[in-house]
């Protein structure tokens, strides 16, 4: 005969009839689930808000804790990351993020497998970290954090219902089942009585709520994917045609030498290298987009999109770079812009006299101090629309964004640019002068060779063409000279550019000799300038050097 279930209480037992407990793997899969709850509600919530209008980006826990672990990298590591993954940093970052949340959530499980409190104390220190990083966030109030709030308090229930105890009623292998939660669950010795320690999980409960948390999960984050913040900007986008523009630059031929291999001399759009702070692309619409001028300025202006359209479009073919860019390497492109010219603006504005800085801001809170001098001098300063006769993509800048020929793009190519204030450089602290970066950034004289690859292999009396580009934005390149070992430098054919503000392309043919030979190529501006040849990291004003190869000849 045996003994039934007391009223009201529910149990699952083994075969010897103790109570039953999760084991490690299941427990720890719950845990993973309940932060998945936890992101995923609060993404989805997130993204609601943001739709509405009424939260900030950053309110979205993911955003908010990449931004806060870009700012609190140190730059040696940021460094490393740029070197190792290029424009891909933020891919590594993000894998990175993951796999330490999915660790985490692990633990959770594991830890409520023992005491649920505990899991949950950890839970509520969880959001509290990402409630931190919200509130932390450039423009964001007390309201961006309610979606992390209301994601916490989803996975902290998950947890409770998943891992909630029941307790054994008397019958045959109930004392046994006691003793044996007894030491599995709370071995301490003085602890409380036996008796009401003898509770196991109700396996068939526990299964259901991880089930459903697994669905739940799942479906906030795919809903959190396709809220209309993100639709709607990519309908925006679409539904914006570039303006054709007032003011034109001529393309001369002979722009492209035509070389296999060589850079191409206009960048496609899908290969311009992207380096910037935003762990998540801001989502922002042509509707939503206003621009204020403000500061040490007489006029104080606002600008919608409509009102920047309205002004002067111009096209110019213009080439960036990055601070961070390595000898030879590719964090630099060459794109054909349209958009309004920034010293037009600011003679509007009338910046008082003192005045050294703007402090440009993106709407996801990074800012940048750009020379007031860079963006009055009469170069092709442009708040820029149109990138290679598109409208921007998003990832690089839509719906506006700065393009400042002859600067660092960490002092001048603000993307998604929503605020410049007028100022000075002892006033201003920005995201990257507050690392150590200098505070200027005009772009050093550089070159760079594309063909052949390092160890590339020829025979003797081949004829070995070498090719690259070259680049002194606001100085333009007067040559391109080769040096094979400790040779004479000899002078490359250059293609045609249409400015100063564009890399040229170059070309030099060399017929091979027996033996490892190695050869560098330096660049000389229009006004006379050799390009340095001591060798210096990016940190804090740009790399110098001679790029190289080695090549064999038998």
């Amino acid at each position: 005969m045996t003994t039934a279930p007391a009223a009201g209480r529910t149990r699952r037992r083994d075969d010897t009839g103790r109570p039953w407990l999760p084991g490690r793997w299941a427990a720890a899969a719950v845990g993973l689930v309940a932060v998945g709850v936890t992101i995923g509600l609060a993404e989805l919530l997130s993204a609601l808000g943001v739709w509405a209008g009424v939260l900030h980006a950053a309110s979205s826990p993911v955003t908010a804790l990449g931004g806060a672990f870009i700012q609190l990298t140190p730059e040696w590591l940021k460094e490393f990351a740029i070197r190792q993954f290029g424009q891909h940093d933020k891919d590594a970052l993000r894998v990175g993020m993951g796999l330490t949340l999915v660790l985490v959530a692990l633990l959770v499980g594991l830890v409520a497998r023992r005491s649920p409190r505990t899991a949950l104390a950890l839970t509520g220190a969880l959001v509290a970290v990402a409630l931190a990083a919200v509130w932390t966030r450039t423009g964001t109030g007390p309201a961006d954090g309610v979606p992390v709030l209301l994601g916490g308090a989803a996975g902290a229930v998950l947890l409770v219902l998943a891992f909630r105890r029941t307790v054994p009623a008397s019958g045959p292998g109930a004392a046994g089942a006691a003793e044996q939660v007894a030491a599995e669950v709370s071995p301490r010795p003085g602890s409380a009585p036996v008796a009401a320690r003898a509770a196991g999980t109700d396996r068939r409960h526990f299964f259901r709520v991880a089930g459903v948390g697994v669905v739940a999960a799942a479906a906030a984050g795919a809903l959190a994917r396709w809220v209309p913040s993100s639709a709607a900007v990519a309908d925006s986008r679409a539904r914006f045609r570039v303006p054709a523009p007032a003011d034109a630059q001529t393309v001369p031929a002979g722009t492209s030498l035509g070389v296999e291999g060589q850079q191409p001399w206009i960048t496609p759009t899908t290969d311009f290298y992207r380096v910037d702070t935003a762990f998540a692309v801001p989502s922002l619409t042509t509707d939503a987009w206003r621009l204020q001028v403000h500061g040490m300025v007489e006029r104080p202006l606002e600008l919608s999109f409509d009102d920047l359209l309205a002004r002067e479009q111009i096209q110019r073919t213009i080439t960036l770079t990055c601070v961070s860019n390595e000898v030879g390497g590719d964090l630099v492109g060459n794109a054909t812009w349209v958009g309004a010219r920034i010293d037009d603006l600011l003679a509007e504005v009338r910046p008082a006299a003192g005045a050294d800085c703007v402090l440009c801001t993106s709407v996801d809170g990074f800012t940048l101090t750009a020379p007031l001098s860079a963006l009055t001098d009469g170069r092709d300063a442009l708040l820029a629309v149109g990138m290679n006769g598109e409208p921007l993509p998003v990832e690089h800048g839509f719906p506006v964004r700065m393009v400042v020929p002859g600067l660092y793009g960490y002092v001048s190519a603000c993307k998604w640019v929503v605020d410049m204030k007028v100022s000075t450089f002892a006033a201003e602290t920005a995201y990257w002068t507050a690392r150590g970066w200098a505070p200027q950034g005009p772009i050093r004289l550089s070159s760079r060779i594309d063909v052949p690859r390092g160890f590339a292999q020829y025979r003797a009396g081949e004829q070995i063409v070498l090719a690259g580009v070259a680049w002194a934005q606001q100085h333009g390149i007067r040559a391109v000279q080769l040096q094979v070992d400790d040779g004479p430098w000899r002078d490359a054919e250059l293609g045609a550019v249409p400015s100063e503000d564009t890399w040229v392309q170059w070309r030099w043919a060399w017929t091979a000799t027996p033996g490892l030979h190695t050869v560098r190529v330096r660049a000389v501006d229009r006004d006379g300038t050799v390009q340095d040849e001591a060798v210096r990291p990016p940190f804090p004003s740009g790399s110098t050097g001679y790029d190289s190869r080695s090549i064999t000849v038998s």
